[in-house]
């Protein structure tokens, strides 16, 4: 495995940095308080490709690969994980789906748009009653002549309301058959669809969490992606693909409060000298930047199996199921070495303590990651 970073790489990953640290980092907190969802951040971000990142020049995209989209991710997260998880939402879900199974003609309609942040992207999944049983989804599509007729509601879904455009998974089938579900394209202000109730979060606050709700919702067969029944194994590989971007986005929380918990611990001063100084404090950073590389080392060859066309369920689940993880200890431990500080909002390791929590829920939970990693280990 040869990780060495192109130039391009490390381009791309200077520019997501420069417009986090002036677009982004001085509105945090407002943002999260308020629980604002920042849409005009995120057309800046799509002028400079950053809403495309994998899409193909000739679809309006930056045509580049999964290492540059991970340092895109991971340098967006270090300064807010609410933007990060956006950001990752768009380009791996909605936008990673069309790209990987939409056809010529949708593929012309909708990616020159996603890519520039023209039509804001969201995909439906998961529903009320289920989240990691997502093979027995209760949204259903029927046929009516050259049209589908959508039925359900999908909760947890990122820009549930402030989306332009919707990849959903409705059943086809019977459920837990194989071949049970057909994935769509429904388009904002389409009769019949509506975005429900935004979730109160804990974290990821300005990261919109909402559900979409279809109620006799008619779309034209010309926006069923792929074959009828091949929805839930589209989503499978979607999946995949979405796990790597989780693992960023929990890389760079984890960098995050990092930086700050070691930035900290060399200027507080407690007996006459820094606390980093300290053993109980010094071990905590050792740790945490271990565990940080060796998270990232994992991301990384998710990504470069990605890239090549290899199997990479294993990798991928690896990738978030651990980064997932150790985002989730490290921010724990700054907030720790920041001591009472480190609880008020006036520093910035309460939020990534809160935003990391998500990581080990969103696009499949950890206990959902160690059953993939089990199967795959146990089959070869």
């Amino acid at each position: 495995m040869n990780f060495h970073q192109e130039e391009i790489t490390t381009q791309v990953a200077s520019t997501a940095k420069d417009f986090a640290l002036k677009h982004i980092k001085p509105y945090v907190m407002e943002w999260d308080e308020s629980q604002e969802f920042p849409i005009d951040t995120f057309r800046e971000m799509g002028k400079l490709g950053l809403m495309g990142v994998m899409v193909p020049e000739e679809f309006g995209g930056a045509g580049l690969g999964y290492f540059e989209y991970i340092s895109v991710i991971k340098e967006i997260s270090k300064v807010c994980g609410s933007i990060g998880l956006s950001l990752a939402a768009h380009n791996s879900l909605c936008t990673g789906h069309l790209l990987l199974f939409g056809n010529e003609e949708q593929k012309r309609k909708y990616l020159p748009k996603l890519a520039t942040a023209e039509f804001l992207g969201a995909w439906g999944l998961t529903e009320p009653n289920t989240g990691s049983d997502a093979a027995n989804m209760k949204t259903t599509a029927v046929k009516d002549g050259n049209e589908w007729i959508l039925n359900g509601t999908k909760c947890w879904i990122t820009h549930g309301i402030s989306n332009d455009i919707a990849v959903v998974i409705a059943r086809t089938g019977e459920p837990r058959t194989s071949g049970n579900s057909t994935a769509f394209i429904v388009e904002k202000g389409t009769k019949g669809f509506s975005g429900g109730k935004k979730e109160n979060k804990l974290g990821m606050r300005a990261s919109e969490t909402a559900e979409m709700i279809f109620d006799n919702c008619r779309i034209p067969d010309a926006n069923r992606i792929g074959a009828v029944g091949e929805g839930f194994r589209q989503s499978l590989k979607v999946l995949d693909g979405g796990r790597i971007s989780i693992a960023a986005l929990s890389l760079g929380i984890a960098q995050g409060a990092y930086e700050a918990a070691l930035k900290y611990a060399k200027e507080r001063y407690q007996f006459d000298q820094p606390i980093a100084n300290f053993q109980g404090i010094s071990f905590k950073l050792a740790d945490m930047a271990t565990e940080i590389t060796a998270a990232e080392l994992l991301t990384w060859q998710a990504a470069d199996k990605k890239m090549k066309g290899l199997p990479m369920t294993k990798d991928a689940a690896m990738a978030k199921y651990y980064a997932s993880e150790v985002a989730v200890k490290v921010a724990n431990d700054a907030v720790q070495i920041f001591g009472g500080y480190g609880y008020t909002k006036d520093f910035p390791v309460e939020k990534f303590y809160r935003d990391s929590k998500l990581c080990t829920i969103g696009e499949g939970t950890s206990e959902i990651q160690k059953i993939v990693i089990a199967r795959e280990v146990i089959k070869n």
